[in-house]
């Protein structure tokens, strides 16, 4: 059966972005792939209709009439339970679709067997680089989120000289050095910001410092497995918590990025440590999804405490909805086009991209994690 990619308007609150930009549907185009798109799916992230209007591209007007004429569904963002239901049983799903918390949802999608990849658990190997979403999404949320820092901040993020005298430099301090806070680290100092990084991975050490950062050493190493840290002991936390502390103090602008998939941010700013804080600094907390790194983060708010911004926006990336749109897509693409035989999806379940991100095959969940989660399986 040839393969037809589905597109349909995103349903999450505040979703701008889309899963296929415009030069994405070229190459599937040159490979023999139809796609089918809701009008206007693109339209949130300024990409109108008639970027799409390719040879392999049919626009229809419902939801409802994509759901009918593909059988791959691609998303930025999990279906809800009505999506699902729409979706022809024995389909397929792929996306970012953060399965712990839309358990639910899993089930259905195993209820109707439509087989389904999860983005966000394909394994961080050297092969799988091109299609990490949560490395694209990252990046922008780095780059955002200092540009939003600089706008929420009572000062200027470079030295000026002017006319009224020398204005020193903001002092920006990066917790947290994956991809989202190194690229933190790079706009800031492009900024021109005295930049300060701190990560409990002492192997980041030089990967902050070639972006022209101090790096803060601790002492402590809690390097964890496939790229991420691991939970803190209660010592390592005094420890960390002692040196850190000094130094958010200092800062102008805190941008926090720890972040562990599937589990609860780890807490590296307290209340205690805020209080120390200069009225006008800012904190802006790029792990609200997971409750935030701060403890007085709200998620989904910004407000001031203390005379001390602190911003918990959630699903930064879509407030750069053009490219982050476009990395998302090409890592979809990426992640479907080794598999493309014919314009036929013909998958190798041995691979371990394919095996590792795959929640539901035919009806049975087979992620073990999500399987636990479910009270052992679907």
């Amino acid at each position: 059966m040839k393969l037809v990619i589905g597109v349909v308007r995103e349903s999450a609150l505040g979703e701008s972005r889309v899963a296929i930009a415009p030069d994405v549907v070229q190459k599937l185009n040159k490979l023999g792939v139809q796609v089918v798109m809701q009008q206007g799916a693109g339209a949130s992230a300024f990409l109108p209709d008639e970027k799409y209007k390719q040879d392999n591209v049919t626009l229809v007007e419902s939801a409802a009439d994509v759901y009918a004429k593909a059988n791959l569904f691609i998303r930025v963002q999990t279906p809800s339970l009505d999506e699902i239901a729409q979706m022809p049983e024995g389909s397929y799903l792929l996306g970012a679709l953060t399965p712990h918390k839309h358990l639910a949802e899993i089930k259905a999608l195993a209820d109707k067997k439509i087989t389904c990849w999860a983005t966000e658990y394909i394994p961080r190997i050297s092969r799988a680089q091109s299609m990490d979403t949560l490395s694209s999404q990252a990046a922008v949320a780095g780059y955002v989120g200092v540009v939003k820092a600089a706008g929420l901040s009572a000062k200027f993020f470079p030295m000026l000289t002017t006319a009224a005298g020398t204005v020193r430099p903001a002092k920006v301090l990066v917790l947290g050095a994956g991809v989202a806070g190194l690229q933190a680290i790079a706009t800031a100092k492009r900024l021109g910001a005295v930049v300060e990084a701190y990560d409990i991975r002492p192997e980041t050490k030089e990967q902050c410092e070639s972006l022209g950062a101090k790096f803060i050493d601790t002492g402590v190493n809690a390097a964890g497995e496939g790229g991420y840290a691991r939970e803190l002991t209660a010592e390592e936390v005094v420890k960390q918590t002692e040196i850190v502390d000094q130094h958010i103090a200092k800062a102008d602008a805190v941008i926090t990025t720890a972040a562990i998939p599937g589990r609860p941010s780890p807490k590296l700013i307290s209340a205690s440590a805020v209080a120390k804080m200069q009225p006008g600094a800012v904190i802006i907390d790029l792990a609200s999804e997971g409750g935030g790194n701060c403890e007085l983060t709200k998620p989904g708010e910004i407000y001031q405490h203390e005379g001390v911004v602190i911003c918990g926006e959630l699903n930064v990336p879509a407030q750069l909805a053009v490219h982050a749109s476009e990395m998302f897509s090409k890592n979809l693409f990426n992640f479907i086009s080794p598999w493309l035989k014919d314009a036929q999806l013909v998958v190798d379940w041995e691979d371990e991209i394919i095996s590792q991100s795959c929640l539901v095959k035919e009806g049975e969940v087979v992620n073990s994690r999500i399987q636990t989660l479910l009270g052992g399986g679907a």
